[in-house]
């Protein structure tokens, strides 16, 4: 029987374990505003997975009008195309719907890696203190010390016009706001008495961590990492349209910048950058919003 129970209890303990971590990271689903964030993700993930059927034309496909054999700079409904045609026969409904694919990979994989490199350095930092808190809270002073765009600007002209210069630059870089939020929290919760008595048990360091800390500061980082995916799609819009970004990569800062250099605005073509500057928008202020709803269950005060 002993020889039963004992792995029995160790998979017991890995699932409360695994259950405290999820119910940590429940939807602010009790918000307007963040509900109202979930929503704006959902549209565009769907479009983003659907891209293919959804868009009518391949993106960088060049039209050609079948009279003259120029290509098609059309307005917006003018032979079947909804947003009309860039000025070089592109049409602009096709990059939209393909510039969702770009904005999604490059936030989501930026966010992920904000909030677990910030998370990892936050909880090591907290828990451990003395010579290891002071090394890593220094390294953090020097990257709140780099300006971000100016990196990667700097970081894009070394290396291939790629979007990873993006989510490398904010990996980089970005870590610094996370790691310090969660490393003072885990000087609190160090402290609690369940961490003392697990510690008097002889519970080991990563253990403890895993079990006691990391669950109470998974939502500090889901809602860092939501605004990480916001500061990411800036930053590539930002990078793509001074002429930084991946060239061979269909993305809304691409069309912002193609735009721009076809003069646009002079053309009153605002079916050409409006769409995707509103994109932006819609996708920044959702992560926004659902920080809004993580805020009220981090500190419920602040609802009162």
């Amino acid at each position: 029987m002993p020889e039963i129970a004992v792995p029995t209890m160790a998979r017991s303990r890995r699932a409360n374990i695994f259950a405290r971590m999820f119910r940590a990271l429940k939807l602010p689903t009790n918000d307007p505003f963040a509900v109202a964030g979930l929503l704006i993700y959902l549209v565009f993930i769907i479009t983003a997975i659907f891209a293919d059927s959804i868009a009518t034309h391949d993106p960088n496909e060049i039209l050609y009008t079948p009279a003259y054999d120029l290509a098609a700079d059309l307005r917006p409904g003018q032979e079947g195309f909804v947003m009309g045609t860039t000025s070089l026969g592109r049409d602009v409904f096709s990059q939209l719907v393909y510039g969702s694919r770009s904005a999604l990979l490059i936030g989501i994989t930026a966010a992920f890696m904000v909030a677990l490199i910030g998370s990892v350095i936050g909880l090591v930092a907290g828990y451990f203190g003395r010579w290891v808190d002071t090394v890593l809270m220094r390294l953090a002073d020097i990257a709140f010390g780099i300006p971000f765009l100016p990196f990667v600007i700097v970081l894009a002209a070394f290396l291939k016009p790629s979007i990873w210069n993006v989510v490398i630059a904010m990996a980089l870089v970005l870590w610094r706001d996370t790691a310090r939020v969660i490393r003072s929290q885990v000087l609190t919760l160090r402290s609690r008495g369940y961490v003392e008595a697990a510690r008097v048990a002889g519970s080991s360091h990563f253990k403890i961590i895993l079990r006691h800390i990391a669950p109470n500061i998974l939502p500090l980082s889901f809602l860092y990492g939501s605004i990480a995916i916001g500061w990411a799609i800036l930053t590539e819009a930002s990078i793509s349209f001074l002429g930084f970004g991946d060239p061979d990569s269909i993305s809304w800062g691409y069309m912002l910048q193609d735009a721009f250099a076809s003069q646009a605005l002079a053309k009153q073509a605002y079916y050409w950058f409006v769409p995707p500057g509103v994109c932006i928008i819609l996708v920044v202020s959702a992560g926004f919003f659902i920080t809004r709803g993580y805020e009220n269950l981090l500190f419920p005060k602040l609802g009162r």
